[in-house]
């Protein structure tokens, strides 16, 4: 490392990261590199290319920001934060108010949009509401984050009576609309997949010590992670699914 922090993230994906330094995962490998009293270095790639970062040899990246895991080609670090899929209404929509998940017969005949292909679309089916469901795509070369955009506008203006997203992208946009939204994260799912995940920061392999440091790191500022993520309005939970409060510095 040698006095800086090499980091790989997208250069254009809010609200996890940019070039400008924004998103939550640059101001998490700030943290990350101010604790190990380095500097930050990135080089830029973008997720939705499907490229995976370099992290093996002299000019090789020491932290993945936002690596999907299970390639093998990446060891992981430990969670640094727990999210799951969120259902997303206008909180005017007084025949929504309080539903808090997908089973609720209040579903039935909504309209729901959703990323095709996600695991939420499963339970979709599941409760006999996809043929009522919009699917919406990602364009080639797109982040998912601008696609995402689409859907809250479509919720906002009644194109949609609900919608369901990805937390972080989801809560992030969600906050900035024009018109007042409820984030409800799905933790009550008892049937089909799970939709809480544990996210990591890629690491390259075969290197314990490393992956120590990153994970001390991540036990010790546990409470400024998650200030971090709930500034996005980022849906954070324990590892049991359960809603982390804000500290009291962000309330």
């Amino acid at each position: 490392m040698a006095g800086t922090l090499r980091v790989c993230a997208d250069p254009d994906n809010m609200p996890f990261s940019n070039e400008k330094g924004e998103g939550f995962e640059n101001k998490l490998a700030e943290l990350i590199a101010a604790k190990l009293d380095v500097t930050v270095d990135y080089t830029w790639f973008s997720e939705s290319s499907g490229y995976v970062p370099n992290v093996v040899g002299k000019e090789a990246c020491d932290l993945v920001m936002g690596y999907a895991q299970g390639t093998g080609l990446i060891a992981d670090s430990n969670p640094y934060y727990y999210t799951s899929y969120a259902l997303i209404y206008r909180q005017d929509d007084l025949g929504l108010a309080g539903l808090d998940r997908l089973s609720d017969p209040r579903l039935k005949g909504k309209r729901i949009g959703l990323f095709a292909r996600t695991p939420p679309a499963s339970l979709l089916a599941l409760y006999g509401l996809a043929a009522d469901a919009k699917p919406f795509e990602i364009n080639a070369g797109e982040s998912a984050s601008k696609a995402a955009e689409a859907v809250i506008e479509e919720i906002a203006t009644g194109k949609l009576d609900a919608g369901i997203l990805w937390g972080p992208v989801g809560g992030y946009y969600a906050q900035r609309s024009a018109v007042p939204l409820t984030v409800v994260p799905l933790v009550k799912e008892t049937a089909g997949p799970g939709l809480v995940y544990g996210i990591t920061l890629g690491l390259r392999p075969n290197d314990p010590q490393w992956k120590h440091q990153v994970n001390k790191v991540i036990a010790e500022n546990e409470r400024a992670i998650d200030d971090i993520l709930q500034g996005y309005n980022v849906p954070v939970l324990d590892a049991e699914g359960h809603s982390i409060a804000p500290s009291d510095a962000e309330r």
